[in-house]
């Protein structure tokens, strides 16, 4: 669909608080008694960064203690040499925070820890749990059943420190079964790494929402939430973790139980935006798919454009499709700052309206008098893109047409994404032509639900679309159906 400019374009400053949609987490786990455990978590973590980069925490046991280091911050900020080398052991978890479900500090930075009477357990999630006020009664049952409840097991602000001290109610029960009565209790989305002093455990949601990887190293094991972080610990890729899988990784090597039926709903955002590139997810590579996504968008949404170019880096891999499928030269008109993560420091007001530039800055001489594509991954607010497009045209292009490899974002995610609110979702009350309008651009051009899902190679019925068709596969949070306009035929779908 692609709908041209009517005169009279509007603008407006960027909003400083803008942001494109951020996933909940990632986590990575390490069974490997020959190794430096710690710095393989380290080295996996940093991998992991794009998927979490508010907090980030390690915990490490040698056998008779878990040690547990967490701080705001990223991977860089938080660890040292020194503090590295202090965690000692031989099973480790880590895990990069981006929070969707409580509030961003220090308390709910992972991993979560818990005394159990039988020793100690740590664990960290990504995803979203989203049947907590279930957990929350289930918790109060048990502890009023036991002779002395459980010290400070409602002391918990977020849905991972509640399956931690649900979990943490068994008493000296094997962790093993505790975690399988436990995980089909669980709704929503979550791939869960944990640990005890001796044994490291990961689980993956029936559904399979985000990904959730096996790896082998020489020494041990290593479960991640991407490939890449199997690649940079040096471990081969074994295989994904099923959905409804739970794995067991101690001395006796591993073993592995089914606690649910797959049912398989993977999160289509991963491969539009949220994986590195260089990631697998279905034995399908990341990058070559978004190329594809990019070629179908040339297809779906034809342009008159002298060059096309892509905002880095998400945009790249579509736009180099894009410049394939349409004989389009591809060039580079935007430059990156590589140094700008997640910002504290707000700008004044007197420079708001460049913050843009802080990321983004166009290069002129390639720009200047040319006839635009911009690819683009997404558009939430649009604030973003409106800049954009007015810096590209203050830069000197003749025309400025956006194009955008996923279709209109029209619903929350509740599986572990962090959009803005539906009210919030410039699609929400928006036409294609009326957003096309807003941001300013001369043509605006959103790649089919059909083509995207197409450009995957996977079958449409195994993955989760609901943040483009409303269709949620799995139970959202009570209240949010109404709230959202939704009925019950909807939400159960």
């Amino acid at each position: 669909m692609v709908l041209t400019r009517p005169d009279g374009r509007l603008t407006a400053d960027l909003d400083p608080h803008d942001r494109g949609p951020q996933d909940a987490c990632g986590v990575f786990g390490v069974y490997a008694p020959k190794d430096d455990v710690a710095k393989l978590c380290y080295y996996g973590m940093y991998a992991l960064q794009h998927r979490g980069q508010e907090s980030a925490g390690i915990a490490v046991s040698n056998g008779q203690r878990i040690m547990v280091f967490k701080d705001m911050g990223l991977v860089s900020q938080v660890f040292d040499e020194a503090t590295l080398k202090s965690l000692n052991g031989h099973l480790a978890i880590g895990h990069t925070r981006y929070s969707t479900t409580g509030a961003s500090v220090w308390h709910n930075a992972q991993p979560t820890f818990r005394a159990t009477e039988s020793g100690g357990l740590a664990l960290g999630h990504n995803g979203n749990v989203t049947n907590s006020a279930e957990l929350e009664e289930l918790i109060r049952e048990r502890d009023a059943s036991q002779t002395v409840p459980h010290k400070d097991s409602m002391d918990s602000t977020n849905d991972t420190s509640l399956v931690t001290a649900l979990m943490a109610t068994y008493g000296d029960t094997p962790m093993e079964e505790v975690a399988l009565d436990v995980l089909p209790r669980l709704k929503g989305a979550f791939c869960l790494v944990f640990m005890t002093e001796h044994t490291l455990y990961a689980a993956r949601d029936p559904q399979g929402i985000r990904p959730m990887v096996l790896g082998r190293l020489p020494t041990g094991w290593v479960v991640a939430s991407e490939t890449a972080a199997l690649d940079i610990v040096g471990a081969a890729f074994i295989r994904e973790i099923e959905p409804g899988e739970f794995i067991v990784i101690d001395e006796a090597g591993l073993r592995s139980h089914r606690f649910a039926e797959r049912a398989p709903k993977g999160c289509i955002f991963e491969f539009v935006y949220l994986a590195r590139p260089d990631t697998l997810i279905s034995n399908r590579r990341v990058h070559t798919v978004r190329v594809e996504i990019g070629r179908t968008l040339a297809l779906e949404c034809p342009v008159d454009a002298d060059l096309a170019i892509p905002v880095p880096e998400s945009g790249t891999p579509a736009a180099i499709g894009f410049a394939e499928a349409s004989g389009i030269p591809f060039g580079m008109g935007l430059v990156k700052n590589a140094y700008v993560g997640r910002t504290f420091i707000e700008p004044t007001q007197s420079i708001r309206q460049l913050g843009i530039r802080l990321k983004l800055n166009p290069i002129r001489d390639i720009i200047a008098g040319k006839r635009l594509v911009v690819i683009d991954d997404s558009i939430v607010r649009g604030n973003t893109q409106r800049a954009l497009v007015r810096m590209l045209r203050e830069a000197g292009a003749a025309e400025v047409h956006v194009r955008i490899s996923s279709p209109p974002v029209r619903w929350p995610c509740f599986y572990g994404i962090d959009f803005a609110s539906r009210a919030e979702l410039i699609a929400t009350g928006l036409g294609v032509d009326d957003v096309c309008r807003s941001i300013g651009a001369d043509s605006l051009g959103y790649v089919s639900l059909e083509g995207l899902v197409a450009s995957t190679g996977l079958a449409g019925n195994s993955l989760c679309r609901a943040c483009f068709d409303g269709v949620y596969p799995v139970t959202i949070p009570a209240g949010a159906a109404s709230q959202m306009g939704l009925n019950q035929a909807q939400e159960d779908r």
